[in-house]
């Protein structure tokens, strides 16, 4: 008579029977989950995912405008969306983990929320400047189209400093912001001056369309300079009056140095 080997078997707790009868020691590494990262820590990356993207977007907008390209000023609805969609899930990941981190945390998590908040108004914006930009077409005057590059560049800078400022928690960036609102102020008056008051009497071509293409940029910059304040408060515990009384860098040479870093990394 042949006799067949006998199987290990499993009892309730899972070890494996041998054919003595002892527990035999089972691996458990293929059964171990990952940690998962903490909520509050993926919220914080969505949140800086979403500052590229408000960032992108501007210069999409500022390219798109300085080419008359209408494919690029088409993607503004995607990112637009895109930020929605960042929006809401922001906006319900705080509410759930707000109760169940540290008192830092929680502020990490109302800064997320508040900076979600400006980015998806900012989205909002650049999507009713890309429909302006659309329907203006090709009749835009050469000044405006000029102006309005200039106004989406200044926007790009400002998102990108409010991207590394919330990053890296770095308040100079954010000071950057704060005082690049200014340029966007100036640029704002120009168009305003020549489309509104147009002192020569000269004929304006797409008028409408171009105040409201200025009024969205301006917005836009209005939101970021919010953001970089938030950022402000949230870095050092100080009012933006007091931080801004630690730097005294001027407007024009701050945007002087991004350009040529960005011509430097293109």
């Amino acid at each position: 008579m042949s006799l067949e080997p006998v199987k290990p078997t499993r009892n309730a707790l899972g070890n494996v029977r041998g054919t003595g009868g002892k527990n035999l020691p089972v691996s458990t590494d293929k059964f171990q989950s990952p940690v998962p990262e903490p909520s509050h820590s993926r919220l914080f990356l969505r949140t800086i995912e979403a500052c590229g993207l408000a960032k992108d977007a501007a210069a999409a907008a500022a390219e798109g405008i300085a080419t008359g390209s209408r494919a690029l000023l088409s993607t503004l609805l995607q990112r637009e969306k895109q930020l929605d969609e960042l929006d809401v899930e922001i906006d319900a990941g705080v509410t759930e983990a707000i109760i169940q981190v540290s008192a830092t945390e929680a502020r990490e998590l109302l800064a997320c929320m508040k900076v979600m908040i400006g980015l998806e108004r900012i989205g909002d914006l650049l999507l009713s400047f890309a429909n302006s930009a659309q329907a203006a077409g090709a009749r835009l005057d050469p000044q405006d189209t000029r102006d309005l590059t200039h106004m989406a560049t200044v926007l790009e800078k400002m998102l990108d400093d409010v991207h590394a400022a919330f990053s890296t928690q770095d308040v100079k960036k954010a000071v950057d912001v704060l005082r690049a609102d200014a340029e966007m102020d100036r640029l704002r008056n120009l168009i305003f001056l020549r489309h509104i008051e147009n002192p020569e009497n000269a004929h304006r071509s797409e008028s409408l369309q171009v105040i409201f293409m200025t009024q969205s940029l301006e917005r836009a910059g209005d939101h970021a300079k919010n953001l970089a304040e938030e950022v402000c408060h949230f870095v050092s515990g100080h009012s933006v009056r007091h931080v801004l009384m630690t730097y005294d860098k001027p407007i024009e040479q701050m945007f002087i140095d991004w350009l040529k870093h960005k011509d430097d990394t293109q």
